[in-house]
């Protein structure tokens, strides 16, 4: 089923959209499964969750961490993750440049942003933005590479439209500034029920796990 799922998938996505199979909740069976499918990167949204499927995992693929991140627990994956695409704070800046430049390491990540500036998510709010990503540049061992956003909450698929369209525009205005050690390359938005959208709007990284793996079982 997986390898269907995959293979549909790749066949819909555009050249030039990369996918992001969303493993929360799976097990390193199902992760492999995707990976022989063909995905190339595997995004986790909790440290314990990586940290279960990690060493488990043979097949040579990416790990991009797409869940919030807490400055606590930065020390137990930056050896194992490719890129971090929810840098939302500059207290989380300054955590993973220092266990970065202690390894000799530059993580590439993106910004996530609040698009719909609800108080209770996590996200750099939107007339921030380019002054946040701006204030990086301290940080030597961060690369900044593009913008990430979950959407609001209580929208999916087409209501998410405007707020995609709203993050192109943001992401475009950034990268036209040209800022020192910014390198403007994703935009991270769309999953499962509302990437149609986000690829239409401009994204080049979708976020998708239910379409590929099925509905999650917690037990």
């Amino acid at each position: 089923m997986i390898k269907d799922n995959v293979k549909a998938l790749f066949a819909q996505l555009p050249a030039g959209v990369e996918l992001v199979a969303a493993v929360k909740a799976r097990d390193a069976s199902e992760i492999s499964e995707a990976a022989k499918a063909g995905v190339r990167i595997m995004g986790e949204n909790y440290v314990q969750d990586l940290l279960r499927v990690y060493y488990s995992v043979k097949e040579p693929i990416l790990w991009h961490f797409i869940g919030h991140l807490q400055t606590n627990k930065v020390r137990q994956i930056v050896d194992k993750i490719d890129m971090i695409e929810t840098l939302d704070s500059m207290r989380l800046a300054k955590e993973i440049d220092k266990r970065c430049a202690a390894m000799g390491k530059v993580m590439p990540v993106l910004v996530e942003i609040n698009i719909a500036e609800e108080s209770a998510k996590t996200g750099v709010h939107f007339d921030d933005a380019a002054d946040f990503v701006r204030s990086l540049k301290v940080y030597k061992n961060i690369r900044v590479e593009g913008l990430m956003t979950m959407g609001p909450r209580t929208a999916s698929g087409e209501k998410m439209r405007p707020y995609f369209k709203k993050m192109k525009e943001l992401f475009e205005k950034i990268k036209k500034q040209g800022l020192e050690g910014v390198d403007m390359k994703y935009l991270s938005m769309g999953m499962t029920s509302s990437y149609v959208a986000a690829v239409e709007e401009g994204a080049n990284l979708v976020r998708i796990g239910t379409k590929i793996f099925g509905e999650r079982n917690y037990d």
